[in-house]
């Protein structure tokens, strides 16, 4: 008898939540309220999530055996058993020709944006996850390409400071997510992950810390660009945050990402607030 719990598990649910950032455009575009806006964004988001677990159960196939041995992966539905190769590739392909078919009907350049982000999520999983910065650079490119899509799906340019400014951002989030893999996993880092042998001591940490800096200019500059005095205010926001993920990871408390803003109370609060003062920005005048 199948059992949904642990096929649902391996979906990534929570992961899910990284695809919202196809209405980033039209949030922060000023878009969000026009009529049919929340049907017209369904499919491509249904797309992506469909796309994305199918990814992750290519990539938990692909490291079962490591998983196995590591202190928090080996409780996966594939390394501890409770769902064979054959069933977890089975659902990888209907999930594909369900996010494939779901893009084909919106149009072919979400398509393509969609077919980009699936090659390129492969190709980290077979092995570009093996090499140090390139593994860094492939996540970062996995949340551009969802801006991209946004763009293209609700006909609205992204301008070049929030480009530049997710670009950062992604890549600070991306390297602290591997410097925490590294404290939690300790001599036996490279045995989970190889590109985490690769970084010299300290060279996660400098990257982290200039790219959070980074992040801080380019959003502000963004800010700037919009000349609204109400934006303004949610760059000490966007600062806290920054510090807060970066103290969860020196502190050993985790750098997923997505875990850290569920799970992290100041963090979780931060992120409401600054959707809140943004929206009041862009809306309330």
């Amino acid at each position: 008898m199948i059992k949904p719990v642990p096929y649902f598990k391996i979906l990534r649910p929570i992961q899910w939540l990284k695809n919202l950032m196809i209405y980033f455009p039209p949030f922060l575009g000023g878009a969000m309220f026009q009529p049919g806006l929340a049907l017209r964004g369904f499919l491509p988001l249904f797309s992506f999530c469909m796309a994305s677990s199918a990814t992750y159960i290519l990539n938990d196939i692909s490291d079962r055996n490591t998983d196995s041995c590591h202190p928090d992966k080996k409780s996966r539905p594939l390394p501890s058993g409770k769902i064979s190769v054959a069933g977890a590739s089975v659902l990888a392909v209907i999930l594909g020709i369900c996010a494939i078919v779901a893009a084909y009907s919106i149009s072919m350049t979400f398509l393509l944006y969609l077919a980009a982000y699936v090659l390129l999520s492969v190709a980290y999983s077979c092995c570009l996850k093996q090499f140090a910065l390139i593994d860094i650079f492939c996540i970062s490119a996995g949340f551009l390409l969802r801006l991209e899509a946004g763009g293209a799906v609700f006909n609205i340019q992204i301008s070049e400071w929030l480009f530049l400014s997710v670009f950062l951002l992604s890549i600070f989030l991306s390297t602290g997510k591997r410097l925490s893999e590294k404290y939690r996993l300790g001599g036996n880092a490279a045995d989970h992950r190889k590109a985490l042998n690769a970084y010299p001591e300290g060279y996660l940490e400098g990257a982290m810390y200039m790219t959070g800096g980074s992040v801080l200019v380019t959003y502000t500059m963004y800010v700037i660009s919009r000349q609204s005095d109400s934006l303004l205010y949610s760059v000490p926001l966007c600062c806290f945050g920054l510090l807060r993920y970066i103290l969860r990871v020196q502190s050993g408390s985790g750098g997923d990402p997505t875990e850290s803003l569920t799970r992290d109370l100041p963090l979780f609060i931060v992120g409401l607030l600054w959707v809140l003062m943004v929206g009041w920005g862009i809306y309330g005048g």
